[in-house]
């Protein structure tokens, strides 16, 4: 999935597009390093001169593909936006989900879950900590996660009211948002009450509201 299919056409945080097999590893390689730093030192922390050290690259290689540590954390997110949609798209297509309340349980377990196994994840979320429109130059992170997953449902289970469907995730986003990072902020790996809670209430509204 292209960067520009996943977010928007402004959203554009590489200088350069890697084409060569070793300069896509480098890059790679660099957004690795990134995410580990960003769980060490936080943003504010973090320095290109830190992040060429750790991924083992020249400075003059940050440069040649991102323009400031902003871009670097540009493309992480959109990386990990990219991985969530693609473990929620193979969710989907699997035989256990039949209805899309299914769907909304397993869009908030892969949220869950990357907080828990992907590095820089529980620091950055899909961007909000550094700009709220880091993913999309138009539009606000969460609502650039809306849209994904309006798509996913429309695709999944035929939902015909798209206006409808993309208020009430909006409403669901934003609140499973704050009470996930609640549960983090409580515990490393999650307080399980409070996402219990989160999906019971998030499930709650949606039957009632689709």
């Amino acid at each position: 999935m292209a960067t520009q299919t996943v977010a928007g056409a402004g959203t554009k945080p590489l200088r350069r597009v890697p084409v060569q097999g070793r300069s896509v590893a480098r890059v790679g390689r660099m957004l690795d390093a990134c995410a580990e730093l960003v769980d060490e030192v936080g943003y504010d922390g973090l320095t290109t001169t830190l992040l060429a050290e750790r991924a083992g690259v020249a400075i003059g290689s940050v440069y040649q593909f991102f323009p400031d540590k902003r871009a670097i954390v540009q493309a992480l997110t959109l990386r990990s936006l990219e991985g969530y949609l693609e473990r929620l798209g193979a969710r989907l297509a699997g035989e256990g989900i039949a209805h899309w309340w299914d769907a909304v349980d397993a869009a908030i377990d892969e949220y869950i879950d990357m907080h828990r196994t992907v590095p820089g994840f529980r620091t950055l979320h899909f961007g909000d900590v550094v700009d709220i429109h880091l993913l999309d130059d138009e539009r606000d992170n969460n609502d650039v996660i809306v849209s994904q997953l309006s798509r996913l449902l429309i695709e999944r289970f035929g939902i015909l009211d798209a206006e409808r469907l993309q208020f009430v995730l909006a409403i669901a986003v934003e609140t499973a948002d704050a009470l996930i990072k609640l549960a983090f902020r409580r515990s490393p790996e999650g307080d399980p009450v409070v996402l219990g809670e989160a999906k019971a209430l998030i499930k709650e509204y949606l039957h009632h509201r689709l």
